[in-house]
């Protein structure tokens, strides 16, 4: 991982000296002082911005025309243009490459499998699909054998995962960095041992305060009012939110990269690729000519003759090749194709809310009981009918719940060609593709499959227009697909 940016370090310092003057700041709408025992001890701590976590660029929001901006050779008609606004938010410079999902797998085998548990099923199922690369017509034992572990691949993209396996990197990756920062700090003490009952996980150490994963260092923070030691919080301002895929929609402004094909509020031209002009060459006078990203020219030539290659590479290539967009990302158009967070539907995201859209919501607040206490539900969600239901929380089908995967707007009213509203939310896809319900059956459609944006070395370049958009089930891999991650932007930028 990389070092703590510039601003957590001052983040930091501010943190540990607590000025008089902070200590004399109080409500204006109360006139209590802030961080003063004698007045009720409610702690603000100094806080400047959000720090950039390791890998990550910032990516400042804005509008964007979303969609296929580019002629629909394909005729899907999925991703019609519309305006969208987007929230800023970091993503990371590059793709995941094949070292950084190695040391993945080395902390998974390190905590479930040398401590003499023998949890290998943790680890096997973070393995990637290395058989991805098998073809009936094709030589390829050189890759199935050597691009994932030989170090001449060490910093190509991993490929081979599936959706869940991304996902489930970067909730690890989320828990090493805050990990990694707090032991800096010197909060915790590192953990030269962890075991899969006890290694520090974010979510635990946030929301459990006797938690205790590994002994604690004697640099602790303490309640103003009682003197006791408590955790770090979210409030102090020093752990970072959770890495995660980008949305549909981030990774496609990202992909653009508009603030240097722009003056003001105007975009001078729009861009058909993650850079200006409709050429896949470079017009910079030093590299005049040479491809910008790492695709298929066309049938059988996907690196040009030994004398004069079109992009130079027959596989992928580095994650650092070629030239980065104007956010400073690279490959956001060949090299591999990308898995992002939002579930698929042929109709697009035009339907989806026009700022942060993103489909794949599913989330109920917990329901309870007369007396408070959360209600059991089944094996499927349902909460049972009873004397000691919440009536009330029956009676109103979107009570305290959100769902946008077959919904125009998360309404269960809303609920596309299906007239009972009460339906369970897990059963409404099924229910949407019946035969009966739709003069078209599209077979293919389920909750489980993802979007992958992107072109790939395996691609034309028609796939590399960051509009352009395709799906695969999410248990499923590719050696032509891999990912990246991103994180969320807390409060605005500040303008220096």
């Amino acid at each position: 991982m990389r070092r703590i940016s510039r601003t957590l370090w001052l983040t930091i310092i501010v943190l540990s000296v607590f000025t008089a003057c902070n200590s004399k700041q109080k409500s204006s709408t109360t006139g209590w002082r802030y961080n003063d025992a004698k007045q009720g001890g409610f702690e603000v701590i100094p806080y400047l911005e959000q720090a950039t976590g390791p890998g990550l660029v910032l990516i400042p929001g804005g509008t964007f025309t979303m969609g296929n901006v580019g002629e629909d050779v394909m005729f899907d008609y999925t991703n019609v243009p519309h305006k969208v606004t987007i929230a800023s938010f970091y993503m990371d410079e590059c793709e995941i490459s094949n070292i950084d999902y190695l040391e993945y797998l080395n902390w998974l085998r390190r905590v479930f499998v040398d401590n003499g548990r023998g949890l290998e099923g943790v680890y096997e199922r973070a393995l990637p699909d290395e058989n991805c690369w098998r073809s009936p017509t094709a030589f390829m034992d050189d890759m199935v054998e050597n691009y994932f572990r030989s170090p001449a691949y060490r910093y190509y993209p991993v490929v081979g995962v599936s959706w869940i396996q991304a996902t489930q990197y970067a909730e690890w990756r989320t828990d090493r960095v805050n990990e990694k920062i707090l032991a800096d700090l010197k909060y915790i003490n590192w953990n030269p041992d962890p075991s899969p009952e006890g290694h520090f996980t974010t979510e635990a150490y946030l929301t459990y305060p006797d938690y205790v994963e590994q002994a604690q260092s004697d640099r602790r923070l303490q309640y103003i009012t009682t003197g006791d030691y408590r955790h770090v919080m979210m409030e102090d301002g020093i752990l970072l939110p959770r890495y995660r895929l980008p949305t549909e929609a981030e990774w496609e402004y990202a992909a653009l990269g508009l603030i240097g094909n722009s003056i003001g509020e105007r975009v001078l031209e729009r861009n058909i690729y993650p850079w200006s002009g409709s050429s896949l060459r470079s017009d910079n006078k030093r590299y005049l000519g040479e491809f910008q990203l790492n695709f298929k020219r066309g049938a059988g030539d996907y690196m040009g003759v030994a004398s004069a290659p079109n992009d130079g590479h027959m596989f992928p290539s580095e994650v650092r090749s070629f030239w980065p967009n104007d956010f400073g990302l690279y490959n956001m158009a060949g090299n591999v194709a990308e898995w992002v967070l939002d579930v698929y539907r042929p109709e697009g995201t035009s339907q989806l809310a026009d700022y942060n859209p993103f489909r794949g919501n599913l989330y109920l607040e917990k329901q309870r009981n007369a007396d408070g206490s959360i209600m059991e539900r089944d094996s499927i969600g349902r909460v049972p009918m009873g004397p000691e239901s919440d009536t009330k929380n029956e009676r109103r089908s979107n009570y305290r719940t959100a769902y946008n995967i077959n919904y125009n707007d998360g309404d269960l009213a809303s609920l596309i060609n299906i007239d009972n509203a009460n339906v369970d939310p897990r059963e409404t896809t099924e229910l949407m593709y019946r035969k009966e319900n739709n003069a078209y059956s599209y077979s293919l459609m389920g909750d489980n499959v993802r979007v992958v944006k992107g072109g790939s070395w395996k691609d034309i370049a028609y796939w590399a227009q960051p509009g352009n958009r395709r799906f695969l089930a999410e248990d499923e891999s590719a050696d032509f697909i891999g990912f990246r991650c991103a994180m969320s932007r807390l409060g605005a930028i500040n303008k220096r």
